[in-house]
């Protein structure tokens, strides 16, 4: 029971009504003081992350772009290169084969020759020793009659 008269019983006055007035009035205070430049700044901050965010996005579209443009003309770059590249090739085939061809025909041609000048040289040769053998043939035949021969 003591408990129960010792305890502060709150009862409603005027005091309440001073009370919730003050509180308005240091709202209102707060308010236009501290709470509307904050969030004054808080919106501008909003506005610049959202400016500086769609800038962000549009440097990355062009980014992306720009990074498409430079894939298709490497692609198309590349392709040249190959098409050049076959073309130097076939090139160099054309010009190894013409080249194998005149070698093939000089060197027939310098075989013909040597070939015709090896006859020519067994010929001579064939006529020298012809005419060697007939005068060996006669010595021998002069030292085996014992008498010269003509």
């Amino acid at each position: 029971m003591f408990l129960a008269e010792s305890s502060i019983q709150l009862v409603p006055d005027g005091t309440l009504l001073l009370h919730f007035l003050f509180i308005l009035v240091m709202v209102a205070v707060l308010s236009r003081t501290l709470l509307r430049p904050i969030n004054q700044i808080l919106i501008e901050r909003e506005n610049r992350i959202a400016g500086r965010l769609s800038q962000a996005k549009a440097l990355a579209l062009a980014r992306e772009e720009k990074l498409r443009r430079y894939q298709s003309e490497l692609r198309s770059a590349r392709a040249d290169g190959y098409h050049l590249l076959e073309q130097e090739r076939a090139r160099a085939l054309k010009e190894r084969e013409e080249r194998v061809q005149e070698l093939k025909q000089e060197l027939g041609t310098t075989v013909s020759a040597q070939i015709d000048l090896a006859h020519l040289q067994e010929n001579q040769i064939r006529s020298e020793l012809e005419t060697q053998a007939v005068s060996i043939g006669a010595q021998i035949a002069s030292k085996v009659l014992g008498r010269p021969t003509n």
